[in-house]
Formats: structure tokens, sequence, C-alpha cells
């Protein structure tokens, strides 16, 4: 099996191929491992591009500017509007297809008026197994998947970044604000806006992985195992209510399986079961 440092050796000879190159980037450690390497492969030829919307947080477009200032590769902010495509504001299960048909058309408009001969995404090994629409998009606009072709998986990715000084190599997984919005609730900014403020009440109690998942007027939040025993204290399930009360919640639950990726998925297929 080859090593981490073989994939990267890989990746590298890959994307020296491509003569200049666009990155989706939302400063997660796959997006901002993919820039540092496109950046080592390509130099001043490669263009980190964020995407600002309503669906992005103030504190993940932090971590995508302590990237930059950390490797300063070249980067840019643009805007999407996912938040008026009526197909996006519905909330269906392939809601993200929408998400990143936006973006991805925002960047191959960006790539063909720049003069760049390819658009690339950070998806990677490991994303293959949950129920992922927006990689459909990706596939559309035949974006670029250089991770995944290197047979990259979340661990190795963390570790070369860590090796790489990204401050955002332990950083734990993210996903955008709507993820969070329980499917069929119409996406809305003022949901997204109230997910980011209960978020960022959570994350001043001291938790590292969670999320804030809104139910309507239910707000269901789920802790990683390591921090579960401190959000069951009586006294910290206080602090939930009137954390997540305060933000216009009538009903507050603590998910005693914790928190895991795509519970949104398993939650739709039970309840139609």
């Amino acid at each position: 099996m080859d090593s981490a440092h073989d994939k990267e050796r890989t990746l590298l000879e890959e994307l020296k191929k491509h003569s200049s190159l666009i990155v989706a980037y939302s400063g997660g450690v796959d997006s901002a491992y993919l820039a540092y390497a496109a950046f080592k492969a390509l130099g001043e030829q490669m263009l980190a591009v964020t995407a600002l919307s309503a669906s992005y947080s103030a504190r993940d477009r932090q971590m995508a500017e302590a990237c930059v200032e950390r490797i300063h590769f070249p980067h840019e902010f643009i805007t999407t509007d996912e938040v008026s495509n009526p197909d996006y504001r519905a909330n269906n299960p392939n809601r993200c297809f929408f998400c990143k048909d936006e973006l991805f058309n925002k960047l191959d408009e960006l790539a063909a008026r720049r003069g760049f001969a390819a658009v690339a995404y950070g998806v990677n090994l490991d994303d293959r197994g949950d129920w992922r629409p927006g990689q459909h998009a990706a596939k559309k606009h035949r974006v670029l998947t250089p991770l995944l072709d290197a047979g990259l998986t979340k661990a190795d990715i963390r570790e070369l970044a860590r090796q790489a000084g990204l401050p955002v190599w332990d950083r734990p997984a993210s996903a955008c604000l709507a993820s969070r919005i329980a499917y069929g609730l119409e996406v809305t900014p003022e949901r997204l806006a109230t997910i980011e403020k209960a978020e960022e009440g959570i994350r001043a109690l001291g938790f590292q992985q969670f999320r804030v998942r809104h139910h309507g007027n239910l707000a269901r939040l789920e802790v990683s195992s390591e921090e579960l025993h401190r959000a069951l204290d009586p006294e910290m399930a206080h602090k939930f209510v009137e954390l997540l009360k305060s933000l216009g919640f009538t009903y507050v639950t603590l998910d005693l399986e914790g928190y895991r990726r795509g519970s949104l998925n398993a939650f739709s297929l039970a309840s139609k079961s």
C-alpha cells in the first residue's frame, strides 16, 4: 500500500500537468491541503477561490483566511447566491447539487474569463460512501478530483497538512450551515443565521465537535462521543436550553448517539420507513 508521501508525489506530478488551475477552497482541511499542493506544483498559476454566501459561516471564512496568511497562495473571494434558487431552498435530499452547481457555474465563468485551464475540488477517497449530490454537480462540470485520483484518505490528508504547517490540519469536519436543516424544511437566510449563532454559542461553552440540527421549533444537538459526558451534565443541559430557546427554538434535545456525519440522511430515511 502506498504511503501518504507516495500519494503526495503522485498528486504533485498530476497537478504539474495542468498549465493553470482554480481550486474550490472552503477552508476545510481537504481544500486547504489541495490549495497548498496546487501552489507547490504550479506556483502563481493556481488560484484558490472561496465562495461567500448565507450558508458559509464567519468562522469558516476566518479559517480559510488563516491558511492563506500562513502559506501565501493566490486567493480570492467570490459571491454565490444559491439561496435564491427555489430548488435549493426547498431542501430536498439533493439540495447540495444545486449549491455545488451554483459554485461550479461561477468557477467555470471565472476560469473562462481569466484563462485558467481547469477547476478542481477537494473530494477524497473517504468521501465516496455517504450520499453526496454535490459530487454529481462536480461531474456535470467536469471538475477535477486530484486528491481522490491520488488515493488520498482523510487520515493521509490530515497528516500531510500537519507536516505542511496548515493551521486547519486537525480541524473537525465542517459542512455548510444548510446541512444542519432537516430535509423538507425551507432553507432561509434567517434559519442559517440562527444555526450559526447557535453553534457559536455551543463552541463558546468549550465543545469542539458537534452540530446543531434544525428541525423547525426543535433543536437537536449532536456532540462527539468524547465530549458527551460534559453535555450530559445537568448544569450544562440548562445552558443548552437557555441558549437555544433564546434563539427561538421551543424544544431542545441532546442526541444520545452523538455527532456523526450524514445523520440527517439517516433521519430522512427513518421518517419514511
